[in-house]
């Protein structure tokens, strides 16, 4: 790896096109609201990505319902943290991982890059596998002939150089909508009993306590809250050109935050509809251990037959891998050069993180066996949770110092409920690692 000058990263990096998104000043609101739509989409697709899909089926297949108030819950918090990880950007100019270098010594500085870093590759483990099993479905290869076909992916992010950043923006929202569409159509068809569905947004102290639930509920919030697309959010939101003075920013926030607020609601949407549909296919008919992402596809098969449902099913799966490698991408770029100040092309980053995911998978796969690919991706979201607390203090303390962001410092309102969502997420980690480590 070697320094470059940011001119030398590829086009829809951030710190290529910084501004390049004019907000035209005395323009109506739609005109407005337009504008500065997009960052809050791009930040959402990896709320839908395997490692999503796989908590999800199994939360349904296993406990029905019971478990989709932490598909809401989750989202509740990605909503604050993501706003919070916004206004940042806003506010300030620069990304979360640039503050956090300028606030701390390199030490610290090198730990929170690698914790940044192993978020990033356990979601695009979930990334990988996810992809496998989509070309197992459309190719008939064998799983581990599938993950070697996930090394290609870095010619989309080459494909993709010279593409302004607003076309990339519209190339994940038609993924997102194909991936949204065929879940509705699938719960229209699927039928579940909605009092039952409604009864599974109330928490369950009982589930909440037990090991397995426990594990998949903290699996849906690693699933759910990316740790690395706080630091995403804080940068790509820079893509739009807002004047520095206090109202503009205001306004600004005010946008991007309803951008922010309506992504995430589909992305609870999406969520929420695999699990419902796994629930009403699998759990409702008596099939509880359907953990197994590989047979999941298996609930369009009352729909449209067999064959063709692996076919649907491998489409939506490889359309949510490939959407959240893009922003998977951005997200490693913005670390690596907030933390490190270190820039190489994007194709490069791309080829260095796959590359780390595919060893994991490759092991995983060749070693416990392609029904392992479940298990893989669960674990690989639960990674994912253990990492949250590292990015929530640095965005936390930054949100409330008002020498960094005056005006726009967390009031006590906010402050309280991102230091309790800090605390809340940190408590259970510890809870869940004490309970593994002692049962």
């Amino acid at each position: 790896m070697y320094s470059l000058p940011k001119s030398a990263t590829a086009p829809f990096c951030p710190p290529e096109v910084k501004g390049s998104v004019p907000v035209q000043p005395g323009i109506s609101f739609w005109k407005r609201l337009r504008s500065f739509a997009g960052p809050g989409l791009l930040v959402s697709v990896g709320y839908m990505d395997p490692g999503n899909w796989a908590t999800d089926i199994e939360s349904g297949s296993k406990y029905g319902y019971q478990l989709l108030y932490a598909v809401m819950l989750s989202s509740l918090a990605a909503m604050l943290l993501q706003w919070l990880a916004m206004k940042v950007g806003i506010v300030t100019g620069k990304d979360l991982a640039q503050l956090s270098h300028e606030r701390n010594s390199r030490a610290v500085n090198l730990f929170l890059w690698a914790m940044a870093e192993i978020s990033i590759i356990a979601c695009d483990l979930a990334e990988v596998l996810g992809g496998a099993l989509a070309f197992h479905l459309l190719l008939g290869v064998p799983l581990l002939a599938g993950v070697a076909l996930t090394a290609l992916d870095t010619l989309i992010v080459l494909g993709l150089q010279g593409q302004r950043f607003r076309q990339l923006e519209a190339i994940v929202l038609g993924l997102v909508l194909t991936i949204g569409l065929s879940y509705v159509a699938e719960l229209w068809l699927l039928k579940p009993y909605w009092p039952d569905v409604a009864r599974g947004l109330l928490p369950n102290l009982h589930e909440v306590t037990q090991r397995e639930p426990l594990y998949l509920a903290i699996g849906i919030l690693g699933a759910t809250v990316m740790p690395h697309n706080l630091y995403l959010h804080s940068s790509i939101v820079q893509t739009r050109r807002v004047p520095k003075t206090e109202e503009a920013r205001r306004g600004a926030i005010g946008f991007l935050g309803l951008d922010t607020v309506v992504s995430l609601v589909l992305a609870m949407l999406i969520n929420a509809a695999i699990l419902i549909a796994a629930g009403a296919a699998f759990h409702a008919h008596g099939y509880n251990q359907v953990a197994d992402i590989g047979d999941a596809y298996h609930l369009l098969d009352p729909i449209v037959g067999g064959s063709l449902a692996g076919l649907l099913f491998g489409i939506g799966l490889l359309a949510s891998g490939q959407s959240a490698t893009l922003t998977g991408t951005i997200a490693g770029q913005v670390v690596m050069e907030g933390f490190l100040n270190l820039y190489i092309p994007c194709w490069q980053r791309r080829l260095i993180t796959r590359g780390l995911a595919l060893i994991p998978a490759f092991v995983g796969i060749a070693f416990m066996g392609e029904h392992a690919l479940g298990k893989l991706l669960v674990l690989s979201q639960v990674v994912l949770s253990l990492q949250l607390p590292f990015v929530l203090l640095p965005l936390t303390r930054i949100t409330g110092d008002k020498t960094v962001m005056g005006v726009f410092a967390n009031g006590p309102v906010t402050a309280i409920a991102a230091w309790g969502l800090f605390l809340l997420i940190t408590a259970a980690n510890v809870l869940l690692l004490v309970d593994l480590v002692t049962g």
